[in-house]
């Protein structure tokens, strides 16, 4: 009976799934998340009314939040899809939130106290066009005026209170091109106006209730339109001409269209194109000519004159009604280290009614955009708060002459991390700093001792963590012997660097690379990627870490590089460069030359390959690996690979001695009319591999085929390449290849038919798991591929392995034919996946783990042991007592294996994973709109104590332990003292 308890007992542990979860005493430890809303483009403020002043933005990321004024903390938001970019923001009835998205065909209605949706409604879209949202002035009172909507070629009428459609007009026939949709006050008279092929201008008027066309004017520019536009009231817009050097004035009073043209040249000498900027003034535009802003009055016949001039990196504001039938505008700009505002008059520019000079906290680039919103002071004149929207994506309210609070939206828009150590720790920190006294070191453990009893009570509960968060110096800005307290260096979409503390999540510097700006060459760099650049070590602790930023002098791939090399510990820009050719690809080697700098190959448009740094120790050095340099380049839309090697040193007489031409080696060309190539992927290029052997269930040894030069490429049939669902089983196929890029080998091919993509894969030591879709099922599955290499067969004796007597130290070369073979298996699983990346540890011991960025912005965590294409429906005793679980259809969602618990990574775009000192733990970082960070233990920490681990309860037992065994002698020696007098 006890052997079979024992039996049923290890099957179970065997079996035993693991899972992670917290208390609530552990939240926020070893975890922190962080929500932004990304880089604002509509700003709509609500301060009429007394209660929460809030106002309400859009952004760049597809987000629509509520802020609150004060502190700047989010009331709530909704992030829409990523294509689902939002076209317009405004307040209707005084209560809704309307916001016009995907090119004008999605209508919604928000709460505006709790941003729950009210109503949505899907307008009729025909083609893509220009979309406009029109909310009447009357409507953002109580009266139900309809809100016009135009895009994808129709005009729709739509009723605020419950999204009904009053009624469409349909543009498409004509071939029409709204521009402005504009609706005098008091008036049931809606103006259209349009271009028909860019050199005749049309005006409908539209009765407002029933949609019906009163009235059609049209007439013939003959320079034609370029479709830059401004309207400057009612019944008058501005528009360019076609050469972008003649302003013409379309007036449109009661139907009638007449043009007035002005020639740039009357109005700026020396002018050249110019451009229409989008601030909405009131009889008055602004117009960019010659890296200047110009502000043009608009007369009452249409003629224009030139009031005043300011800078091109000026921003404006559109113009808002003040006291006194009034209308003022702001504008703002950055000079040295403040902002300049000012609040004008748009009818009297010289008239000054605010005038700051704020002080800022950092440099975070020019001003991009500025929302204005005024209130009135307690001396009954007019106050002006001011939104601004910096080039780094920041977003600040300033209010009499201060910044009330900023947002680092910036970190919204993150396109590549990398991580760094945080420097040694000079002198060591006495144990009296951290336990001040001992009365509240035994308190301390008290607490903890009654935490650990499940005794403690909420007041209790909340000192703990107090205490911890205390004690444990996880905020502390030098490394532990632990490896917990690490920087991630995150790069953003404006080219700004931040360093992460793991500890809290605090920003310790950021950086706007702003350097490349002083060059007139370069006046607005685009960050590419973040690499590590020096990583002294022990010998070379004088050097502090840098990591290379490479940007780009335009959103062309043959526009002309930018370096910028960035101190980790300061946040200081060390030097930079500009490199004067294109960057195609950036290829860091496993070359390190005496001061510990990574070499790193630059790829150009030309073919040509650059040496960085360009310095003779890091030469001599690539020259001495020129013939072991190898890479690939994937040509997506023509479905070619290709191989490539050095050839020689560049000639010519621009070419220095870093320059060297290449060669092709080889080609791998996929069938364009049954594959297209839609996913590549290969192993980190730092992983670390513990041990190559594997033991098998039959105590036979299995070799990982471990090489970095392996590709993972996913192809599928073309008519598959557009969304799920959008072909029939039979007209797709999902093909994945393992390719050697040394040679150009395909190692192994595999065939899913009726299956489609999207594709997310991740490669780690010998094995790659990938995500699609099946169409035959109508689920995701996610199939495993193991790779062995079987040239290794006759090491298969473990003995031989324990005593080494073992060939694993002998070379292997691409170039010799491998003996491999493989293994794999499919499972479903029941939900759509974002991303997809695995755990690293120090050395590759520990268990690793799978995590799984899902649809619902969540982060999963997987035993890598679910899928094992070993697991069998039936598993052998050896089987159970190596782990391997028994095969199902399905991989398993246990909600406790979420480690974003219960929050959200809204717009989850990528997982990052980095190792701890400590071989138990990884660092696991995922950015998208919000940032989320948290520590895993794959495997439990074996090999240290947990935080909340009791020396208290420890002491006790120690002591309990030594009065025990003191008492036990004491009688054992009384006994035996009464044995001896008997």
């Amino acid at each position: 009976m006890a052997i079979r308890v024992s039996l049923l007992l290890l099957v179970f542990l065997s079996s035993a799934v693991v899972s992670f979860s917290l208390y609530e005493d552990q939240v926020g430890l070893m975890d922190w998340h962080q929500r932004y809303i990304g880089k604002v483009k509509h700003a709509v403020f609500h301060t009429q009314k007394a209660g929460r002043k809030r106002v309400i933005v859009s952004t760049e990321e597809n987000v629509v939040a509520s802020l609150d004024l004060r502190h700047g903390e989010i009331f709530w938001r909704h992030v829409l899809g990523t294509n689902d970019a939002i076209d317009g923001v405004d307040i209707a009835l005084g209560k809704y939130v309307i916001t016009l998205s995907s090119q004008g065909s999605t209508l919604r209605a928000w709460n505006l106290p709790d941003g729950q949706m009210v109503w949505e409604t899907s307008l009729h879209s025909a083609q893509s066009s220009k979309s406009l949202l029109s909310v009447p002035i009357n409507l953002k009172v109580d009266k139900d005026y309809p809100i016009l909507v135009f895009g994808g070629g129709y005009l729709h009428a739509v009723s605020a209170i419950d999204g009904e459609v009053l009624w469409k007009k349909d543009f498409t026939a004509e071939g029409f091109e709204v521009q402005r949709v504009l609706q005098p006050p008091e008036s049931s008279i809606i103006y259209v106006l349009g271009f028909l092929h860019s050199s005749e201008a049309v005006v409908y008027q539209i009765d407002s209730k029933t949609g019906e066309v009163v009235a059609q004017k049209s007439m013939v520019f003959p320079g034609g339109f370029s479709g830059a536009i401004s309207s400057v009231s009612s019944d008058k817009v501005v528009v360019l001409d076609s050469t972008r050097s003649i302003l013409v004035t379309i007036g449109f009073l009661d139907g009638d269209i007449n043009f007035q043209k002005t020639p740039i040249s009357d109005l700026v000498e020396n002018s050249g194109n110019a451009e229409i900027l989008s601030p909405l003034l009131s009889n008055m535009l602004a117009v960019k000519v010659n890296k200047r802003t110009i502000f043009v009055r608009v007369g009452g016949e249409g003629k224009l004159e030139v009031v005043d001039s300011l800078s091109d990196e000026t921003a404006m504001s559109d113009s808002l009604p003040v006291a006194d039938d009034q209308v003022a505008f702001a504008s703002a700009h950055h000079e040295g280290s403040k902002i300049q505002l000012m609040v004008k008059l748009v009818d009297d520019l010289d008239t000054v009614l605010l005038r700051e000079s704020i002080e800022m906290d950092q440099h975070r680039g020019h001003v991009d955009k500025v929302f204005i919103n005024n209130y009135i002071k307690t001396d009954r004149s007019n106050g002006f708060r001011a939104l601004i929207v910096m080039e780094d994506h920041s977003l600040l309210l300033l209010q009499q002459g201060a910044i009330v609070w900023s947002r680092e939206e910036g970190l919204a828009s993150v396109t590549d991390v990398t991580t760094a150590e945080l420097p040694v720790e000079k002198d060591g920190v006495s144990v009296a700093k951290v336990e001040h006294t001992l009365v509240d070191w035994l308190k301390g453990h008290m607490l903890k001792l009654k935490g650990s009893l499940l005794l403690a009570s909420p007041e209790d509960v909340a000192a703990i963590q107090e205490m911890r968060m205390k004690s444990s110096g996880r905020s502390k800005l030098t490394r532990d012997h632990n490896g917990f307290r690490k920087l991630f260096i995150a790069l953003t979409r404006a080219g700004k660097l931040f360093a992460l503390h793991t500890g809290d999540g605090r920003i310790v510097w950021s950086m706007l690379l702003n350097s490349p700006t002083k060059s007139e060459a370069c006046e607005r760099p685009s960050g590419i990627n973040l690499y590590q650049w020096q990583v002294p070590h022990h010998h070379a602790m004088d050097e502090n870490p840098s990591v290379l930023v490479v940007g780009r002098c335009g959103s062309d791939s043959s526009a002309p590089g930018v370096l910028s090399f960035v101190d980790v510990y300061t946040g200081k820009e060390i030097s930079s460069s500009d490199i004067g050719h294109s960057v195609v690809r950036v290829m860091p080697l496993p070359f390190t030359d005496s001061t510990e700098q990574r070499l790193h190959l630059i790829a150009d448009t030309e073919g040509h390959i650059h040496l960085y740094p360009k310095t003779s120790e890091a030469l001599s050095i690539f020259q001495r690996e020129f013939q072991n340099v190898y890479w690939y380049t994937v040509e997506g839309d023509d479905g070619i690979i290709r191989g490539q090697g050095m050839k020689s040193s560049c000639a010519g007489e621009t070419a220095d001695e870093y320059c060297f031409t290449t060669k092709e080696l080889w080609t791998v060309v996929f069938p364009s009319e049954s594959e297209k190539i839609i996913s590549t992927l290969t192993r980190k290029p730092n992983e670390v591999v513990h041990t190559q052997a594997k033991v098998s269930t039959d105590q036979d040894l299995l070799y990982k085929y471990v090489s970095r030069n392996l590709l993972f490429v996913a192809t599928v049939s073309p008519k598959g390449a557009g969304e799920i669902g959008s072909v029939t089983p039979e007209e797709s196929a999902l093909v994945v290849y393992l390719i050697d890029t040394i040679t150009g080998r395909i190692l192994h091919r595999l065939s899913h038919q009726g299956c489609q993509g999207p594709v997310h894969a991740v490669f780690s030591e010998n094995w790659v798991v990938y995500h699609y879709f099946n169409l035959r099922a109508h689920k995701h599955e996610v199939t495993v591929v193991e790779i062995y290499d079987q040239s290794r067969a006759e090491n298969k004796n473990v003995w031989k392995l324990v005593l080494g007597k073992h060939n694993l130290t002998a070379p292997i070369s691409s170039y010799s034919r491998p003996e491999m073979f493989t293994k794999s298996q499919s499972y479903f699983f029941a939900q759509s996946v974002k991303t997809i990346a695995v755990t690293s540890t120090a050395k590759g011991i520990t268990s690793k783990q799978l995590l799984i960025g899902t649809i619902g912005d969540q982060i999963l965590a997987l035993d890598k042991r679910f899928v094992d294409p070993r697991r069998t429906l039936n598993p052998s005793q050896a089987e159970k007592e190596e782990g391997i679980i028994p095969l199902t259809d399905s991989l398993p969602i246990i909600p406790q294996s979420y480690i974003t618990h219960s929050l959200k990574v809204e717009g989850l775009r990528g997982i990052v994973t980095a190792p701890a000192k400590l071989e138990s733990t990884t660092h696991v970082f995922a950015y998208g709109v919000d940032l989320f960070y948290t520590r895993l233990a794959p495997s439990k920490t074996y090999d240290s104590l947990t935080d909340d681990f009791s020396y208290a309860l420890l002491l006790i037992t120690i002591v309990a332990l030594v009065a025990a065994i003191y008492i036990t002698w004491v009688v054992s020696e009384k006994k035996e003292l009464s044995e001896k007098w008997r």
